[in-house]
């Protein structure tokens, strides 16, 4: 292997220098893309409550049970969105940080690896939000005992929301971390194949952990959790490399 292509090892002290202007770097981006999304955090909340608001039954609304729910909660949504949006500029001070300390192979692959795995994490949301959510709520809605009124609130929503879309968006993650694991060498493709039974088992188990309990949003995790394993393996198969043949030798 190649040495780093570098510039002379520097003290501790730059080091901490150049981590401090990417960590400013990348709080000055996600601010810049906070700042406008403010002045809309209403609208935010009302497209992110919409997949409920749909289901409720006609004079049923959601309710506030804290006094400063209807400000925090929609400021909160603001700021998660702001990271979500500035995530790529995060990663790429990330990636200006440790690229000097990289061999040339590896900084071939960091940056295909960050942009897929961002958008992987966008999939795993937007799945969620389209897909997901409609299914629970009407579930949970349909569910609900007669002279019960469905009356959700506001900031309890959002956690339950962003619990989902936090599972979802890591899980759609996995085909990045099987290849990240197969070139470390931590494990070979035939290894992962030959375990496709224990981790069908094991996507179940943890689709009923992280999901509401109802059968369908787990199978809706479950499902796409094992293709992505599938996926992953093809992947891993394609970028790993392959070793050599050991040469026999005849007595």
């Amino acid at each position: 292997m190649s040495e780093p292509e570098s510039a002379p090892e520097q003290p501790l002290l730059a080091h901490l220098m150049e981590l401090r202007t990417c960590v400013v770097r990348a709080m000055f981006g996600f601010i810049i893309v906070l700042l406008p999304l403010l002045f809309f955090a209403g609208k935010l909340y009302h497209f992110l409550a919409t997949p409920m608001m749909k289901l409720l039954p006609a004079g049923s609304s959601m309710i506030a049970t804290e006094v400063a729910a209807p400000f925090l909660t929609p400021f909160k949504l603001a700021a998660v969105v702001a990271f979500a949006l500035a995530l790529p500029w995060i990663l790429y001070q990330i990636w200006l940080f440790v690229a000097p300390g990289l061999y040339r192979n590896e900084r071939r692959l960091i940056m295909p690896m960050l942009a897929s795995s961002t958008l992987l994490f966008y999939a795993g949301v937007a799945f969620a939000y389209y897909l997901v959510l409609p299914t629970v709520f009407k579930f949970f809605v349909t569910s609900a005992p007669e002279g019960v009124a469905v009356m959700t609130d506001v900031s309890k929503y959002l956690d339950f929301v962003l619990k989902l879309f936090l599972a979802f968006g890591f899980v759609f993650e996995m085909p990045v971390a099987i290849v990240l694991m197969v070139l470390t060498g931590f494990v070979t493709p035939a290894q992962l194949a030959a375990r496709r039974d224990y981790v069908l088992v094991g996507v179940f188990i943890a689709a009923a952990v992280l999901t509401p309990p109802d059968v369908l949003s787990q199978i809706m995790l479950a499902v796409p959790a094992y293709l992505l394993y599938e996926l992953g393996i093809l992947v891993a198969r394609w970028v790993a490399p392959v070793p050599e043949p050991a040469e026999s030798t005849e007595i």
